[in-house]
Parts: structure tokens; C-alpha cells; sequence
């Protein structure tokens, strides 16, 4: 499990502070994948890398599995990185390594022997639908592909955790829908959190138990995906579900105008 417990992250120091996360307190269950929703700035992205501790809290605790790991350094922070994974939005691919020593950095950086890396490797590349792409380089790749390698790094070491930053944003929709499935197939097959930054409904709903959602830095409401859309409490979130609807009710129309126009024409 992961708890925040009245957390806060504040930038500068004095009458110059800016608090992007204000007084959070969240429950994230082990082996769920939690949806963190909001738009851009609300602070999303801060307060999941609060979890890795890219981002160290100005007050309060992050406490993952009992352990309260806020003020984590030396070995016991890299102890707590090695454990978790992360993939972002651009990939974060190096460029100049081939897919299969992108995916060894990991277990490099741990002194992982070679041979036992390069096999680890080879088995994730299978389990993302890469086998036999080990030798080429991201350049080489789709967007969907090097999203692939992406996690299949983030998983080299054997998380337990995963953090997915806008992990389909830079997608098209169909690919979107396969990296979902992929991500799903590993929460179920091995047992992974996840916890998902997000600002798409329709990703939080094809893959996330529960959501979280933020704006200005505060958690407005949380609960059961399909219980939380169907029931919106706070006004963003209304917001952003009356949104939603515009844009299908005016894809609609445009798909019955282009039927009739073609119809028309024929």
C-alpha cells in the first residue's frame, strides 16, 4: 500500500512560496491501478514523483507498505527507486542504445551480470510484443514500439510499484488502446501497482480501479471509477465530463453529417 499523509510540496521559501500540493492524504491499494485525474498544473505529476522521491515533500509522510520512506537516502533510496518504475510520456529512450541495452540500464546501474541482464531482457521484449527487436534503436520505432521498450525497462528490476506519467498522451487512439491492455495484462500477470497521471477520461476509465481527482494542488474527490464518473461531486470534474460529452455528441453529428453527404453523393 501506499499512503500520503497530509502532504504538502511547497517551491521557494518564505513570502516566495508557491505550494503546488496542499495537505494531501490518499490510500493507493496494493495491486490496484489508481488513476491520479486533473488538468495541466493541477500537480499531478509532483505528487506521484513524490513516491519515487524525484520530488521530496515539503511536509508530511510517504509510507509505502508500512515503511515510511519520506526522508530516504544513501542505499535505502536506491534501494526504494530499484523497486519502482516509471515511464513518461516522451519514452525517455536513450537514443544512442539499442532497444535491449535500453532495457539492461537498469540492471547495469544494480551490477547485474551481463548474461543474466541480456536474458532478462530478452524475456521482457517477449512479454511486450518486441521479440527480435533487441538490436535495433528507438529511431527505428513507432511511438507505440518505444513506449513498449519504455516499459519493459520499468520493469526490468522487478518492480513493485509503477508510475505511468501520461503514459498514452503522445499516442494515436489505437495504440492508445494497446499500451492500456499491455498495462493492464502486467497489473494482473505480475501483480504491479500502478498508479496512472492522467488528464484523459477515457484512460481513466478503461484502466483504473479507482480515481483520485486534483485540482489546484488539492485532492477534490476519490472513489470507484464508474462510481465516481457516474456521480461527480466537485465542479472539475462536472466540468470535464460535460466536455467529454460535447466532444462525442459533436463527433456524432459529424459522422451522420459525412454518412449523409456520401449517401448523397452516391
Amino acid at each position: 500500500m501506499i499512503q500520503f499523509e497530509h502532504l504538502h510540496k511547497s517551491y521557494g521559501e518564505g513570502r516566495e512560496a508557491h505550494e503546488v500540493l496542499h495537505d494531501i492524504n490518499l490510500d493507493i491499494r496494493k495491486g490496484e491501478v489508481f488513476g491520479i485525474l486533473g488538468s495541466s498544473g493541477a500537480g499531478k505529476s509532483t505528487l506521484v514523483r513524490c513516491i519515487n522521491l524525484l520530488e521530496r515533500p515539503t511536509k508530511g509522510r510517504v509510507v509505502i507498505d508500512g515503511q515510511d520512506v519520506t526522508g530516504a537516502s544513501g542505499a535505502r533510496l536506491a534501494g526504494l527507486r530499484s523497486s519502482i518504475g516509471m515511464i513518461f510520456q516522451n519514452f525517455s529512450l536513450f537514443q544512442q542504445r539499442t532497444v535491449l541495452r535500453n532495457i539492461t540500464f537498469p540492471l547495469e546501474l544494480n551490477h547485474v551480470p551481463k548474461k543474466e541482464r541480456e536474458a532478462r531482457a530478452e524475456q521482457l521484449l517477449d512479454m511486450v510484443g518486441l521479440a527480435g527487436y533487441g538490436d535495433r534503436y528507438p529511431s527505428q520505432l513507432s511511438g507505440g514500439q518505444q513506449q513498449r521498450v519504455a516499459i519493459a525497462r520499468a520493469l526490468a528490476n522487478n518492480p513493485s510499484i509503477m508510475l505511468c506519467d501520461e503514459a498514452t498522451s503522445a499516442l494515436d487512439s489505437t495504440t492508445t488502446v494497446q499500451i492500456l491492455d499491455l498495462l493492464r495484462r502486467i497489473n494482473r500477470e505480475m501483480d504491479v501497482t500502478m498508479v496512472v497521471i492522467t488528464h484523459s477520461l477515457p484512460v481513466a476509465r478503461s484502466i483504473c480501479d479507482r480515481v483520485a481527482m486534483i485540482d489546484g494542488g488539492r485532492i477534490v474527490e476519490e472513489g470507484e471509477t464508474e462510481a465516481l464518473f457516474a456521480n461527480p461531486q466537485s465542479d472539475i470534474l462536472k466540468a470535464l465530463i460535460a466536455s467529454a460529452n460535447a466532444q462525442n455528441t459533436r463527433r456524432a453529428d459529424d459522422a451522420v453529417e459525412a454518412d449523409t453527404t456520401n449517401s448523397e453523393v452516391k
